[in-house]
This record gives structure tokens, C-alpha cells and sequence, in this order.
């Protein structure tokens, strides 16, 4: 973003409004630390020597306005921090201290589930730069020297008044890595390529302080997440902070990592989520959804719930901005071709730009979304696809509109009349083997009759 440092009007409309939100590009940034910090004054001094800027005095940097806030106390107690930055996005720099000491760089948001031991207040959630933090993990996770762990931390300590979206970056986990030159050069080199590209916004619950699966999600995907939960917050979560932690996120779902929480705190969970209509999303989700825009994303599961309400949504090929549509095959049709040959079905979805529908025990059902310009092709290609299946058994044929499906069934009256006896020979010939029965061959043609049924398909003759 080209622009020049807001003027003061534009300054004082946009401050604490949110705009982290993904894909906005903050215009000024404060860079925040605290001169007792020893990991805090590393990073500065990094930053200010990339910058080339010795005298630390605002500059100019891809297009958005740098500046510098030394403090003189410690940053967790800093309440007011966003009023004297006047700033559009707050960068604390900062150490990582752990009981179980590991050189590591992390980024978290900062804010207090319950109490407020380490500074702000009990019960208060700062507000999140998910897409900042999104960047710059990656940044740190490209850069970091070799025996560094690159993670997120989950959300804690204060300050939790900071209204304008904000980000801790830090080194952890003793002096000896707060002092060190490379991995605060890799904190800065991060800071300042970092280009916020997320498509999706979490907010995340269970795990530990590290927030594993969190972090894997976000390295390998377009999602961002905002304020975490760990497993040890989570029994104490109620709706007002749930929604805090949407509201301060700007989140669009929710991701859990559902083993490392109970069964019982789960449910628990997943029904206050249900409760404020928060949508949540598995990893293959996140994976799937990454790949189009949120607007879409959102309007494909709305699509969803209208038409197949509790389903679940699997998105294949499809990518990028568009207008979903939905759309139907018939649905006797569909449920043959996958009784038939269900890898080869989903192999061919798998190509395709669409997304389909399941029931919440997975049955997959005859409901699909792609974007309009697709909709006429596509339903062609998956009736066809169903037709090859169906008809490439021996016994099926077309006549007309009608797709007749014969199938040799054991008849068990059949057999008992040539003497054979119910067990494991009825078994045998079931499943389609001859039997030797007092001297005597048994096929199974012999005791089998054939079953037909059709399925009507409308122009079924244009498609075989």
C-alpha cells in the first residue's frame, strides 16, 4: 500500500477500529520495547540497523510509516500504550521466558482468560492482529537460526486496554538467546518483510502454551489465527469471553484441537460455540478453505446449511473469488456409482472445481457448489461419471430414460431344495463360488435369481 502517514483526522478515526483485518496493510506501526529488556533493546538495534536509521526517528518503509517507543518499564504493565503510539498496528519486541528454557522465537497477542497475574486485567482480551502475526511467523520460521523453535504463543499476559490491533514478537528462552545477534536479526528481517496474506481468520482452543497444531495450520495454510485458548483455559471459558475473543480477533470460525481436549470439556465447548453461531472448522477445512477468499468461503457454507442443514462441506478443486451456486444430481444415481466404485468417484471430484456435500455421519449426498459459470459443465461431468460406473457392470443397461440395474441374487429357497444345508456352503455359493454337495457340483447360477430395478435420468441418451 503506497500511502503516506494518515494525517491526524485519519488518524484519530481509524485508531481501535480493527483493521487487522486480512489484507488491510496498517499505514503506521509502532515498534515497541522496553529498555530493561535486554532481547527487546536486541531486535531495536537490529531493526534500526537494517533500516539504516541510527537516531531510531520515523521512517519510511514499503509504503507504511515505522516509528520507534522505547519504555521505561516493563511492556506487560504499559496499559494506555495504543493512545501514546497513535499508531494503526503496536509491534512489541520482547523476551520469551520459560520454566523449561529452549531457544525460541514466537509471536502471540496478548490478554487474560482469568486472572491477571502477569499484568492488565482479569477477564480482558487486547485486540489481535491475526494477519500480522500470520506474516511474521513465517517470516521468523524462514529466518530462524538453527536450534530455534518458531511457534505462536497462546494468548496471555498484559496489556489487555490496547484497542489498536497488536502483536508480541519475541525471543525466548534465557539470556543467552535474548542476547543473541542472529536470532535478533531474524526477528527484525521478519518485521519488515512481513506482507500479511492470509484469506482466513481463527480463533483457536486446546493444546499447549506452544500451540502446536495452531502453528502447524498457519505455516502451511492461508489461515491466521488471533487469540488462542490452551487446553488449561478452555473449562473456564463462557460466552462473553468466547465472543470477546471473536470480536477481538475479528474472527470468521473457530479451529480446536480437539485431542488435546476431553470429551466432556469438547462438548462443552462445542455447544457455546454453537451457541453464538461460530463456525468451526477442522484442519482439512482450513486446508481446503485457505485456498479461496473469506467472502466465498462464507457464502459456500451458508449454501450449504440452506440446502443440507448439519452438513459437512468438502471443497475439491475450487479456487479463488467467485459466486457459488448450488446444484443437484439425482440422487439414486450417485448412490449406485459409489456402491459401485466410490475411490474412482472421489478420485474424479478431486479434479474437479466443486465442492460437495455430506451428512453428518458422512454419507456423501447428491448436492454439490461450484461457481455459476461452472454449474451446466459440471452437472454433465458428474452425471456421465456415474453413468460410465453403473453401465460398465456387466448386467446393466439403457433404454430410454431408464438406466436398468440386474444383479444375480443367491436365493437361499433354491438351494435348500437341491439338499444343500445352511451354513457355510449357503455362504460360498453367496458369494458367487460353486459348491461340491453329495457328489454333486452346485453353481451359483443354479440357485440364483436376478433382481432388476431402474433409475430414471432425464436425456439419459445424450449422456451415454
Amino acid at each position: 500500500m503506497q500511502c503516506p502517514h494518515p494525517g491526524a483526522g485519519e488518524a484519530k478515526r481509524t485508531r481501535g477500529r480493527g483493521i487487522n483485518i486480512v489484507g488491510d496493510l496498517p499505514m503506521h506501526i509502532a515498534i515497541v520495547n522496553s529498555a530493561l529488556d535486554p532481547a527487546g533493546v536486541a531486535i531495536r538495534r537490529q531493526l534500526l540497523d537494517l533500516l539504516d536509521n541510527p537516531d531510531a526517528g520515523p521512517v519510511s518503509h514499503r509504503g507504511r510509516q515505522l516509528s520507534f517507543l522505547e519504555t521505561e518499564g516493563r511492556l506487560i504493565s504499559e496499559e494506555g500504550i495504543d493512545r501514546r503510539a497513535d499508531a494503526d498496528l503496536i509491534l512489541f519486541i520482547s523476551r520469551h521466558t520459560s520454566i523449561r528454557p529452549q531457544p525460541a522465537l514466537t509471536v502471540h497477542v496478548t490478554g487474560n482468560y482469568a486472572t491477571a497475574d502477569y499484568g492488565g486485567r482479569a477477564g480482558e482480551l487486547a485486540a489481535a492482529a491475526p494477519g500480522w502475526m500470520h506474516a511474521v511467523l513465517r517470516g521468523l520460521a524462514a529466518r530462524a537460526p538453527a536450534g530455534y523453535r518458531v511457534s505462536y504463543e497462546v494468548t496471555h499476559h498484559g496489556p489487555t486496554d490496547c484497542a489498536t490491533p497488536s502483536l508480541f514478537a519475541e525471543i525466548g528462552s534465557t539470556g543467552e538467546q535474548w542476547r543473541d545477534p542472529a536470532a535478533a536479526r531474524a526477528v527484525a528481517g521478519a518485521i519488515l518483510d512481513a506482507e500479511p496474506s492470509a484469506s482466513l481468520t481463527l480463533i483457536g482452543f486446546g493444546g499447549t502454551h506452544y500451540a502446536a497444531r495452531q502453528t502447524a495450520i498457519a505455516l502451511a495454510t492461508q489461515a491466521a489465527f488471533g487469540h488462542i485458548a490452551p487446553t488449561r483455559a478452555v473449562a473456564a471459558l463462557d460466552t462473553g469471553m468466547i465472543a470477546q475473543m471473536r470480536e477481538k480477533s475479528r474472527a470468521h470460525a473457530a479451529y480446536i484441537d480437539r485431542k488435546a481436549l476431553p470429551g466432556a470439556l469438547l462438548s462443552r465447548l462445542d455447544a457455546l460455540l454453537a451457541g453464538l453461531d461460530i463456525m468451526v472448522l477442522s484442519e482439512s477445512d482450513i486446508h481446503a478453505a485457505s485456498r479461496l477468499d473469506r467472502e466465498t468461503y462464507t457464502a459456500i457454507r451458508r449454501l450449504a446449511e440452506a440446502h443440507a442443514p448439519g452438513s459437512r462441506v468438502s471443497i475439491h478443486a475450487l479456487e479463488g473469488p467467485g459466486d457459488p451456486v448450488f446444484f443437484e444430481i439425482p440422487g439414486d444415481l450417485l448412490a449406485e456409482a459409489l456402491r459401485v466404485d466410490r475411490d474412482r468417484v472421489l478420485r474424479r471430484l478431486d479434479a474437479l472445481p466443486v465442492v460437495h456435500l455430506s451428512s453428518g455421519t458422512g454419507k456423501m449426498l447428491p448436492f454439490f457448489i461450484s461457481y455459476g459459470k461452472n454449474r451446466s459443465s459440471l452437472i454433465d461431468e458428474l452425471i456421465t461419471l456415474s453413468i460410465d460406473i453403473v453401465t460398465g457392470q456387466a448386467n446393466n443397461s439403457v433404454d430410454g430414460e431408464r438406466l436398468i440395474l440386474r444383479k444375480l441374487r443367491f436365493n437361499p429357497t433354491k438351494a435348500r431344495a437341491l439338499g444343500v444345508p445352511q451354513g457355510p456352503l449357503f455362504k460360498e455359493l453367496a458369494s458367487g463360488n460353486a459348491i461340491e454337495h453329495d457328489g454333486r457340483i452346485v453353481t451359483p447360477e443354479m440357485v440364483s435369481e436376478w433382481s432388476e430395478r431402474e433409475i430414471r435420468v432425464p436425456g439419459l441418451e445424450r449422456y451415454v
